[in-house]
C-alpha cells in the first residue's frame, strides 16, 4: 500500500503505478500520484499553467460557495479527461463522478484515481445525452476545457444546467466581443446583438486522433458576453465570469480564457 499525502492510501504497488503511467503514455496532465510518482505531460511546459489556473479558480470558487458544506458534496466533472479534476475535488471530501466521451481517457482517469487512492467513479457518456443519461442532478458540476469543443453549445449548456443542482463551474476558450444592430425584418426593425459564437475547424487535430477535441470537427467558441447569455438561456437564474489570480495563465490574465461560476 502507498500513503498518499491527502490522506489516502493507494490500491496499487509501486511497480504497477510505475507501469501504469509508461503504459498510459503520453499524459495531458502533471499528475502528483504521492509518494514520488507523477505524470509528465506532453504540452509544453509553459502551457501546463493552464490547468494549475483552472484548479486554483475553481478550488476557490467553491470555498466561497460552500464553505463547509463541501464535505459530502456531489460533484459530476463533466467531460473529465484524465481525472484530473475530479480527484482534486475528491481531496476535499466530495462524492465525485467523472464523464467523458472517450474511453481512452477514462482509463487514465481510472488507473489516476486508484493510484492516488481517490474514490472517484467514472463511466463513458457525452455532455450532448447528459439529463437523459444522469436522470438525477448533483449539488456542484464541472465543465472545464470542454466548451469550446462542442459542435452544439447550447444544446450542452442546457443539458448541464439540467444536471446542475446548485452551482457549475464552467472554463473555456473566448473569442473577442462583437457587438452592433442587426436589421430584423425591414431595415428601420433592428436588434441590438452582444456577443459572438466563432466557428472553429479542429478537423486536422480530430482526425489526427488527438484527444484533446471533440466528438465532431466542428468546434464553436464563444465571447465571454455570449457565454454569459446562453448560460441564462440555459437555465441557469446568474452567473458571473470570476477574476484570475494574479499568478494566472497567460490566457486567464489577458481574458481570452474566462472561468465562469453560474447559479440555479
Amino acid at each position: 500500500m502507498i500513503f498518499y499525502p491527502g490522506g489516502l492510501e493507494s490500491a496499487l504497488t509501486s511497480t504497477e503505478i510505475r507501469q501504469g503511467i509508461e503504459k498510459f503514455e503520453p499524459w495531458f496532465y502533471a499528475h502528483d500520484l504521492g509518494n514520488g510518482f507523477h505524470t509528465t505531460p506532453a504540452i509544453p511546459p509553459q502551457v501546463v499553467h493552464i490547468h494549475n489556473t483552472r484548479l486554483a479558480m475553481v478550488e476557490a470558487a467553491v470555498a466561497l460557495h460552500f464553505g463547509p458544506r463541501v464535505q459530502g458534496l456531489e460533484c459530476l466533472d463533466i467531460g473529465c479527461h484524465e481525472g484530473f479534476y475530479a480527484v482534486a475535488m475528491s481531496r476535499h471530501g466530495m462524492s465525485v463522478t467523472g464523464i467523458d466521451a472517450r474511453e481512452e481517457n477514462l482509463q487514465r482517469a481510472r488507473f489516476v484515481a486508484a493510484a492516488s487512492g481517490a474514490g472517484v467513479r467514472f463511466r463513458q457518456g457525452r455532455v450532448e445525452t447528459l439529463a437523459c443519461d444522469e436522470g438525477r442532478t448533483y449539488d456542484l458540476t464541472l465543465f472545464l476545457g470542454v466548451l469550446y469543443h462542442v459542435e452544439d453549445p447550447m444544446l450542452c449548456l442546457r443539458q448541464v444546467a439540467a444536471v446542475t443542482g446548485e452551482m457549475c463551474i464552467v472554463e473555456t476558450q473566448v473569442v473577442d466581443e462583437v457587438e452592433g444592430f442587426a436589421e430584423w425584418g425591414a431595415r428601420e426593425w433592428t436588434r441590438p446583438y452582444q456577443g459572438i459564437i466563432a466557428l472553429i475547424n479542429e478537423s486536422g487535430e480530430f482526425n489526427a486522433g488527438n484527444r484533446e477535441t471533440g466528438v465532431r470537427p466542428m468546434a464553436t467558441c464563444p465571447s465571454p458576453k455570449a457565454l454569459l447569455f446562453m448560460l441564462w438561456q440555459a437555465g441557469f437564474s446568474h452567473a458571473e465570469i470570476l477574476s484570475p489570480p494574479p499568478d494566472a495563465y497567460e490566457q486567464h490574465a489577458r481574458g481570452k480564457r474566462v472561468v465562469c461560476a453560474a447559479w440555479r
